[in-house]
């Protein structure tokens, strides 16, 4: 704790602190300690029960995965409101776990916005690398119906969900881009120079266009 003081930056902190992450510490530098102190189970688990958001970053970096119970991973998804926690946890931790689709289907429909989009990425998690038994139509129905009107970071799983069915599965590319060209979520969002806007039909025809050229 007194090296995650040492490298807090309260400039950081202000910028982070917008998008809900109330730390200050550089990831580069978080990422160095990580790997001084390499996988510590029982350390990851303090550096948790801290409930700090720079200390529950790092013990996402030197836990080992498939050492959680199911029930542990659901009460951390549930402790973890800061995004960035919340977004490490499930790629770096939950996606290695036994657990993954059992949580995945848990998730998926919980009340609770911010849950449930963890149950949206583990699905974008399949539909590109295991699609076999998913309702691809059955999720564009509900993305169709329900994303417009969805939570910040469930909309924004939605909406990566979607793109990622247009990406992977031809047969669903024009329904994909259609929903998201008539509901026209992230729209406008603000994407720099030479990146890939998160709107769907632009993320669809770019990834698209780079796959071709590869």
């Amino acid at each position: 704790m007194a090296d995650l003081a040492v490298l807090e930056d309260p400039k950081m902190r202000r910028v982070n602190e917008k998008h809900g992450d109330d730390h200050g510490v550089n990831l580069g530098k978080l990422r160095a300690l990580a790997k001084q102190l390499k996988t510590q189970q029982d350390l990851s688990r303090e550096l948790w029960a801290t409930g700090d958001t720079a200390a529950r970053l790092l013990s996402l970096l030197i836990c080992r995965p498939k050492a959680f119970e199911r029930d542990e991973l659901d009460t951390m998804l549930r402790e973890a409101r800061a995004p960035k926690v919340h977004d490490w946890l499930v790629n770096y931790v939950v996606k290695k776990s036994p657990y993954a689709e059992e949580l995945r289907l848990s998730w998926f429909e919980d009340p609770d916005p911010v849950v449930a989009s963890a149950g949206w990425a583990l699905t974008t998690e399949r539909v590109a690398k295991k699609p076999e038994g998913l309702d691809l139509p059955g999720l564009l129905d509900i993305v169709e119906t329900e994303m417009k009107d969805a939570p910040d970071r469930l909309q924004w799983a939605m909406n990566h969900c979607l793109a990622q069915i247009g990406i992977d599965h031809p047969e669903h590319r024009a329904r994909a881009v259609d929903i998201g060209e008539r509901l026209e979520v992230l729209k406008d969002y603000p994407t720099p120079p030479n990146c890939t806007s998160p709107f769907a039909p632009a993320w669809i025809a770019e990834i698209v266009r780079r796959k071709e050229a590869s």
